[in-house]
């Protein structure tokens, strides 16, 4: 049996795969004698054939977990992966193979599905043609499944689903406050909603101890706001007005400020740099003439950082965010090799944008 588990979402595919490890060991080999979890990145093509064929002599099956294959270095390595695979027969009693690969998505145009393979940094490339006859053959199994990352409406349904499930209640307005801080990071929006039904757990509590009880713990927008540190914070959509609007000097003085609340270099730089990446994609697709509504849905963020970005990136050229986000990187890079420190570094970003 061969499973293929792919796409950028790697909150639901990991879990995914942890409930098939999970059943495995439960059902077949609760020793782990027969289990195999290999660094596909890394791993020779080899090494990685000899896991699928190997049986062990306390369990009746073997399962094999691939991750990253795609993202080997050595360009044999997939090449001999499906050489080997597609002469193999499948079966109800063979091995259980599976590929992990959440670099490897696929989008839609027209009627036709195009692959892509994703960088370190998250952008998207082609994928190559020595990985399309591996991709093929693993998308072409009754058992490959993508797992892409969620829009807007299907984040909310996910949200309260898991709330209810771990049980408590959240409205619809609270779970888009929740999302319009986080985004669609479910890592952190998973620990988000441990953290608030936590808090409200207390707070019930206290009402019950008033002689109020509630049947459910319900999250609500104010504890949301006070405890969820977002993806984005309006401190930094204000520091990003400034700048569109070329006022340096507030821009200087709202870093500044966050610099003095404690936030640290890492935290100011990355909220920065992704905001300016939100810009240049909304410039390119304001540029291409696509509506508000279709670039929500196209570049998948939240109406609420759309819109504001809609507004501050009308005073931006294509040219000059651009260099913005180059010079981000630049300065990224010198503060990570120690040949600069991030707070001049922003501030003379700031006075030079």
């Amino acid at each position: 049996m061969i499973i293929f588990i792919y796409g950028e979402d790697t909150f639901r595919g990991r879990k995914k795969l942890k409930e098939l490890r999970e059943k495995f060991i439960r059902e077949i080999d609760p020793g782990e004698s027969s289990l195999t979890v290999v660094d596909g990145k890394t791993a020779k093509a080899k090494e990685i054939i000899d896991c699928f064929g190997a049986r062990s002599l306390l369990a009746k099956k073997r399962m094999a977990i691939m991750e990253n294959v795609f993202l080997n270095k050595n360009k044999d390595v997939p090449e001999e992966i499906f050489n080997y695979l597609k002469k193999i027969k499948t079966g109800k009693d063979d091995n259980i193979i599976i590929f992990w690969d959440p670099a490897v998505k696929t989008k839609a145009f027209s009627a036709k599905k195009n692959a892509f393979l994703l960088d370190s940094d998250g952008r998207e490339n082609t994928l190559p043609k020595t990985l399309q006859p591996l991709f093929n053959f693993l998308t072409s199994q009754p058992y490959a499944q993508e797992f892409k990352l969620l829009s807007n409406q299907e984040l909310s349904a996910w949200i309260k689903k898991e709330v209810e499930t771990r049980g408590g209640l959240i409205t619809d307005r609270a779970a888009q406050t929740l999302i319009s801080l986080v985004g669609n990071d479910l890592w952190q929006i998973n620990n988000e909603i441990d953290k608030l039904l936590s808090y409200e757990s207390g707070r019930e509590g206290k009402l019950i101890a008033g002689g109020v009880k509630e049947e459910k713990k319900t999250i609500g927008e104010q504890a949301i706001r006070e405890l969820v540190k977002g993806g984005f914070d309006e401190n930094i959509f204000a520091l990003t007005d400034a700048l569109s609007n070329r006022n340096r000097k507030q821009a200087s003085e709202l870093l500044n400020e966050q610099y003095e609340a404690g936030l640290s270099d890492g935290y100011l730089l990355n909220m920065i740099t992704r905001q300016f990446k939100i810009l240049l994609q909304v410039r390119q697709a304001l540029d291409s003439r696509f509506s508000s509504r279709k670039i929500i849905t196209t570049l998948k963020i939240h109406p609420f950082v759309a819109q504001k970005s809609i507004n501050q990136v009308r005073n931006f050229n294509l040219a000059s965010l651009k260099s913005a986000l180059n010079r981000l990187v630049e300065i990224d890079y010198l503060v990570k090799t120690g040949k600069g420190e991030a707070k001049i570094l922003l501030n003379l970003f700031i006075h030079k944008i």
